[in-house]
């Protein structure tokens, strides 16, 4: 048996940021105004310490801002603040969220020195255009430099990027992912644009001056991402913006805000495969999509979606979904007459 995981996080809001992305204002969507101390962390190692199980691995997680763009002495401070943690066994290991222009060798020394084992880049895309209208301040050859320099160096490279961006398509987006596959991360988020209150993009939009990336638009193209990120056997970490009180309260003002949003790009990917596999039947006819057990649901979708959607476009009878002995994500067709 393996020891169970668990990520204690620390925030670190606009830290480090050198500008302001159109889209971004990590107060609102982390729900945290403060900004992380030495006390942060010790509170919240001890803290996450009491709730995990023992043999639990855990590992300490810098989110929110740049952290290697912090002036070198307070990321030390932090760092300081878990040594003591990291030596005693209550914490494994260090992760990290960064831009890829504050990365180089000595930055990546100094994060090797106080047990970094991985390090997250906010690529957001690989297109400079869209780079370059979302205010972002790097370039998308900056991202694969640093990705590179990073997985050289021994970390673990996780790549955040973004879909429905100022400028941006589904191939864009698409091909970003194709991109960042050739950079072979251990790991990605995708992040589908929320507009939040309070930025620029919120202003944008409001003057007409940005076409909403909606929670369908995202589920249309997070679908076609994640067969290609499955293909390539890369993890999907997260995906879609953490919800919060603050975001779900009217803070996400537009944009592909849902709280269950990788619940309905799994049950869009089914839904696909299964248009696949129906092409041919013939109308009126009464069939069964035999799925893994876990995939039931995601197969009928939310309030049968998926079902009444394949009855119509198929002219079906009767589609029903059924528990059966396949692999998680496969789908076999009976049918019944």
């Amino acid at each position: 048996m393996t020891a169970k995981n668990s990520i204690i996080p620390v925030f670190v809001p606009h830290l480090g940021c050198p500008n302001d992305c159109v889209f971004c204002n990590q107060r609102r969507i982390s729900g945290h105004t403060q900004p992380a101390t030495a006390q942060t962390v010790k509170d919240a190692i001890e803290n996450g310490a009491a709730l995990s199980p023992a043999g639990t691995k855990r590992q300490l997680a810098f989110y929110g801002g740049s952290f290697t763009a912090i002036p070198v002495h307070e990321q030390i401070s932090l760092f300081e603040a878990a040594q003591p943690y990291l030596a005693d066994g209550t914490i494994d290991s260090i992760r990290l969220s960064t831009r890829p222009d504050a990365i180089d060798g000595e930055v990546l020394s100094r994060l090797k020195k106080y047990g970094v084992t991985t390090v997250e880049l906010g690529a957001q895309s690989l297109d400079d255009t869209v780079l370059h209208l979302s205010g972002r301040g790097h370039t998308a050859k900056e991202v694969e430099d640093a990705s590179r320099l990073i997985k050289q160096e021994g970390f673990k490279l996780v790549l955040q990027m973004m879909t429905g961006l100022p400028g941006d398509t589904d191939e864009k987006s698409l091909e970003t992912a194709r991109k960042i596959i050739a950079l072979k991360p251990d790991g990605v988020r995708v992040y589908p644009t929320v507009i939040v209150r309070d930025t620029v993009l919120y202003d944008m939009w409001q003057a007409g001056q940005y076409p909403e990336h909606t929670v369908e638009d995202a589920v249309r193209v997070c679908a076609k991402l994640s067969e290609l990120f499955d293909e390539a056997n890369i993890p999907i970490i997260r995906m879609g913006l953490n919800p919060t009180e603050d975001l779900s309260g009217g803070d996400a003002a537009g944009g592909a805000y849902h709280p269950a949003l990788g619940e309905l790009v799994r049950s869009r990917i089914m839904l696909n495969r299964a248009r696949g596999l129906l092409r041919g039947i013939k109308p009126e006819s009464r069939v069964v999509l035999n799925v893994n057990k876990s995939d039931v649901s995601k197969m009928t979708g939310q309030h049968r979606a998926n079902t009444n959607i394949l009855m119509q476009e198929f002219k079906l009878k009767q589609l029903k979904v059924r528990s059966a002995d396949v692999k998680s994500g496969e789908i076999t067709v009976t049918v019944l007459d």
